[in-house]
């Protein structure tokens, strides 16, 4: 197949998806052609059957904003000629598939489909709306196929939007192969670390609530040696950075920035910390879990559906920043219960999400599509 992706090249859940995605079709043989105003960060190195195409950004004095919809759908069209595409694969409604419905339009003779990914926020925030809620609709209702990431983001479409279109969960992914053993697997059976190491992986927007992954780490320190290591960047970095100061522990929190692939620094964790206040997935989890590190998340969303209560993590209502430190206690209480938890994330990320299980059901809508 002839396949066009379109997502956002940043560090997010949904790029991070998108461009693996991508990639894993392109080993099995199918064209894939990515389009974004930049390149995708996972997409570092030259792959076979994959490009990418550019949309350019350029100014004009009677315009007030860019129209980016307009010349990402010019671009996509463009494309589509170009490597006669069957299928426009878009991560986000607004604005990826409004641009990939134009595009379908400029290039009737292609018969080209779309499909629209749903990961989160074009949902549950951006969508919502009263200045997009209608083209969201619209959005949905004209694709060819239309996933949701998880059970709770379909019915909270459902719930937010007049939309009558069928839509397939297909949960996000990960390549076991990628990730390696965490620090409990390595260790023998009778010893613990002399010192944990909690963690914390987001954009640090003010919905990942990293005060308080502070706060939880400040009460988990009062019981047991520790660091926390912080990955990532974005608007309360330094909100989160002065309350570790004012709550006295900045000695122990590390701020590591952005980095390109999570899963060599997570090889160094005892501990996920994710108290957001909500996600649709949780991909940061699933990667954590990947690696063998258990989870303390906040019971919204699509976590549920990704880390699994008393046995591969524990979820805490948001907020509840007393709650998760007795919980990361319990699993880092002694070794026996690290590895116990530390094995069966690993093991249900394995069985559950390993992409040589998802990746085949979206070749299956594809093909339905066409």
């Amino acid at each position: 197949m002839r396949i066009g992706i379109t997502c956002y090249p940043h560090h997010g859940g949904s790029g991070v998806v998108a461009t693996e995605l991508g990639k894993h079709l392109a080993e099995e043989g199918n064209e894939v052609s990515f389009i974004s105003y930049s390149t995708p960060l996972r997409l570092n190195e030259p792959t076979p059957r994959v490009s990418f195409h550019e949309v350019e950004i350029v100014s004009y004095p009677l315009l007030k904003k860019f129209p980016y919809t307009l010349a990402l759908a010019s671009k996509m069209a463009e494309v589509a000629r170009m490597k006669e595409l069957q299928i426009l694969h878009v991560h986000y409604a607004i604005p990826f598939a409004a641009a990939a419905l134009l595009a379908k339009q400029i290039v009737p003779e292609l018969d080209m489909k779309v499909v629209t990914t749903l990961h989160g926020t074009d949902i549950t925030l951006v969508g919502r709306n009263p200045s997009f809620r209608s083209i969201t609709t619209m959005t949905i209702e004209n694709s060819d196929g239309v996933t949701a990431v998880s059970k709770f983001l379909k019915e909270e479409t459902y719930r937010a939007f007049p939309v009558e279109k069928e839509i397939d969960i297909i949960y996000n992914f990960i390549d076991p192969g990628r990730h390696g053993a965490s620090i409990h697997q390595c260790l023998p059976e009778d010893e613990c670390p002399e010192e944990y190491t909690l963690m914390h992986i987001s954009n640090f927007r003010p919905i990942k609530r990293v005060q308080d992954v502070i706060r939880t780490f400040a009460a988990f320190l009062e019981k047991k040696e520790a660091r926390l290591v912080m990955v990532g960047d974005g608007p309360e970095t330094s909100t989160a950075c002065q309350l570790a100061e004012e709550l006295g522990i900045r000695d122990r929190v590390e701020f590591v920035g952005v980095v390109n692939s999570v899963a060599p620094i997570l090889e160094d964790a005892n501990l996920l910390l994710l108290p957001s206040e909500t996600e649709s997935f949780g991909l940061v989890a699933l990667e954590a879990m990947a690696s063998g590190v258990p989870v303390i998340a906040s019971d919204v969303g699509g976590l549920p559906e990704v880390v699994e209560h008393g046995v591969t993590g524990f979820l805490a209502p948001v907020g509840d920043t007393k709650k998760m430190a007795e919980y990361a206690l319990e699993i880092l209480d002694d070794c026996s219960s690290c590895k116990r938890f530390s094995k069966a994330a690993r093991q249900r990320a394995v069985e559950l999400f390993d992409y040589r299980n998802i990746i085949p059901q979206y070749k299956a809508l594809y093909e339905r599509v066409l």
